[in-house]
């Protein structure tokens, strides 16, 4: 992103009371990144996706109760991948995190999924002891990108098959302008292909036999409309979803968090075409985890911003 004067990059540790951890297995390829809020969080929600698979959504509705969330997890899996959550709560219940029902602390968790049940071992998919062992790695956080965590099994441009997609992952990136800090973190697993904004180079995507380049995603998906119904028969081209978060301290709203969530799917949009299709399950959260007060409108740009950065960076770290 162009940096001005105002806004510099950060480190995404620099947002206090976000921990961040990861546990994967590299022989089923897949895995489990968990974002854990010290002091609770307000959320919001964006699901673009034609296929989200979630859990406790809900909560981030401005029409539920509000009570602040305590985790978000990002996954591979799948619905199967759903289960991660079960060894988050036993985590933070074991740490007496949670809302306080007068019989029990019962943890707030939301979670979203890749699918990626087509690139290592389809009948190993995240589980309670993965999520409990993301949470046990967030005691000693070192958030970085690459192929770790939910972003495990992550890939793009499989509409030819995972032999020709481009390997991809977990990507972060932060900002700050002023007090306000920002930041997204990413699990890049896109049906479509994906491009530096700034210079329009495609930098992830089916892969072309002899080494020269990429395929055209879009060019591809118009080609199989008009031959056959291959595209929809082939299991590969359904295997895709983008998730993300933004993490910001500002002080916001769960609608106002909501909106931000949508304006940072800009960032997609920016990075990834096509995008949202029925073959992908985008989602974005936003989170509050601060009390600083902001723009809304600064905050949500700036969420496009980091968002289109850590989608770059969820390739670079994968190479």
């Amino acid at each position: 992103m162009k940096l001005f004067d105002s806004v510099r990059e950060i480190p995404i540790t620099d947002l206090e009371g976000l921990r961040i951890g990861n546990a994967q297995d590299y022989e089923a390829m897949t895995g489990v990144t968990v974002l854990l809020f010290d002091h609770g969080a307000k959320a919001g929600i964006d699901i673009s996706g034609g296929g989200p698979a979630s859990r406790e959504t809900p909560l981030t509705s401005p029409i539920t109760a509000d009570n602040p969330l305590n985790a978000i997890v990002l996954s591979g899996g799948s619905a199967f991948g759903l289960a991660a959550s079960d060894g988050v709560m036993r985590y933070l219940e074991e740490h007496g995190i949670g809302y306080e029902t007068g019989f029990a602390k019962v943890p707030l968790v939301c979670q979203s999924c890749i699918y990626d049940l087509s690139i290592g071992r389809s009948d190993i998919r995240p589980d309670a002891a993965m999520g409990y062992a993301a949470c046990q790695d967030a005691e000693h956080p070192h958030p970085v990108s690459g192929i770790l965590g939910g972003g495990t099994g992550a890939s793009v441009g499989k509409i030819y098959g995972r032999d020709k997609a481009t390997k991809t992952g977990l990507g972060m990136y932060a900002v700050s302008i002023g007090n306000l800090k920002i930041a997204a973190v990413v699990i890049l697993n896109a049906f479509g292909d994906v491009f530096n904004p700034a210079t329009g180079e495609k930098i992830a995507g089916p892969r072309k036999p002899d080494g020269s380049g990429f395929f055209d995603t879009l060019e591809e998906l118009y080609k199989f409309s008009q031959r056959t119904d291959q595209f929809q028969h082939d299991p590969n081209s359904k295997a895709n979803t983008t998730i993300g978060a933004i993490i910001t301290n500002g002080a916001f709203s769960k609608a106002e968090l909501s909106k931000i969530a949508s304006m940072a799917r800009s960032g997609y949009a920016r990075c990834i075409n096509p995008v949202g299709t029925m073959a992908d399950g985008d989602s974005i959260y936003a989170a509050s985890i601060g009390t600083v007060e902001a723009d809304l409108n600064v905050a949500g740009t700036l969420a496009a911003e980091v968002m289109a950065e850590a989608i770059q960076n969820a390739v670079k770290a994968a190479r």
